[in-house]
């Protein structure tokens, strides 16, 4: 069984909901889909067991040794996120349209360390949380990451153990 608490106004008391209907069952397991501001496990107080990184994005990268400073990826930068040949990651978008108009080929797009996730312990059962950094995006993508996780690892699995899902839309 899957219980999900979804949707509604950021303080309207999903998260208090959910821990309330989810410490009246036995065996819970517990997702934190609302990675933009978590915080079930502010209530929980989780011991976290694993920690991995999420990457979600991509930021251009220009190599120096490559680079013959011609000014094409400043011209085609519309995040104007190129300057003196060094790319600015909080305005670089991640589009990719500097890397393809290199003549050199001097620039390469690499993976954002866009936040972590936590498979953690509570005194209630097992909790899958994440945090992204400050002004990161793909939460989306992080969430599904996430509920695989729990899936391929049979934490839901857990003998009449529903899960309780708290996502924020």
């Amino acid at each position: 069984m899957i219980i999900a608490v979804a949707s509604g106004k950021g303080g309207t008391g999903k998260t208090t909901v959910a821990v309330n209907l989810a410490l009246s069952l036995q065996n819970v397991s517990f997702l934190d889909c609302d990675v933009d501001a978590a915080d079930l496990h502010l209530l929980l107080h989780p011991t976290v067991k694993e920690t991995h990184e999420f990457r979600g994005g991509k930021t251009a990268f220009i190599d120096e040794e490559m680079c013959t400073q011609c000014e094409k990826c400043q011209e085609v930068c519309r995040y104007d996120a190129i300057h003196d040949f060094v790319v600015d990651p909080i305005f670089c978008e991640g589009c990719a349209v500097c890397s393809h108009a290199c003549p050199e080929k001097a620039i390469s797009m690499v993976d954002d360390l866009s936040g972590r996730w936590f498979v953690s312990e509570t005194k209630h059962g097992p909790l899958v949380h994440a945090k992204l950094g400050i002004a990161q995006e793909n939460s989306g993508k992080l969430v599904k990451r996430r509920g695989n996780v729990l899936i391929v690892r049979g934490l839901d699995a857990l003998k009449g153990s529903p899960i309780v899902d708290i996502k924020h839309s």
